[in-house]
């Protein structure tokens, strides 16, 4: 019995559906990552909102130490004020190489949710407090 031509292609097309969603998946279990695989410092840029007061934006230097140990100093802006800051505390990074933070200083207390890209050269974080809506994007100082 031979395919219609409309038979071949969606057999075709559902060959490479599953071939394509199952790829990324493949290679996110082979990454391997790590709390070690966040080890050294990353230039980080923030921009956003904290709702009910206004807009925030801030650059920091964030040092991880392979172990699960992390400190961000920086400087930030809310709505117009403009404050240094120190904070400290720990992350998690998940074999899917996604991962969260909690740091404390001046007290507050930050908790946030990040993905690892670039062999873990880069960062992109999300603030997860509620009243929050603020995107990071953090890059290695030395990727080697």
């Amino acid at each position: 019995m031979e395919l219609s031509k409309t038979a071949k292609a969606i057999s075709v097309f559902a060959i490479f559906a599953v071939a394509f969603t199952a790829a990324p998946a493949a290679r996110a279990s082979g990454m391997g990552c790590s709390n070690a695989t966040l080890r050294g410092a990353y230039s980080d840029q923030d921009t956003g909102t904290i709702v009910g007061v206004g807009p925030f934006a801030g650059v920091n230097l964030d040092t991880f130490d392979g172990r699960g140990n992390l400190k961000i100093s920086g400087i930030s802006s809310l709505n117009g004020s403009v404050s240094e800051g120190l904070s400290t505390g720990t992350y998690h990074v998940n074999s899917d190489c996604t991962g969260t933070y909690t740091v404390s200083g001046g007290g507050i207390t930050v908790d946030a949710f990040f993905v690892i890209d670039h062999d873990g050269n880069d960062l992109r974080i999300v603030i997860t407090d509620p009243g929050t809506v603020i995107n990071c994007i953090a890059r290695k100082q030395d990727p080697n």
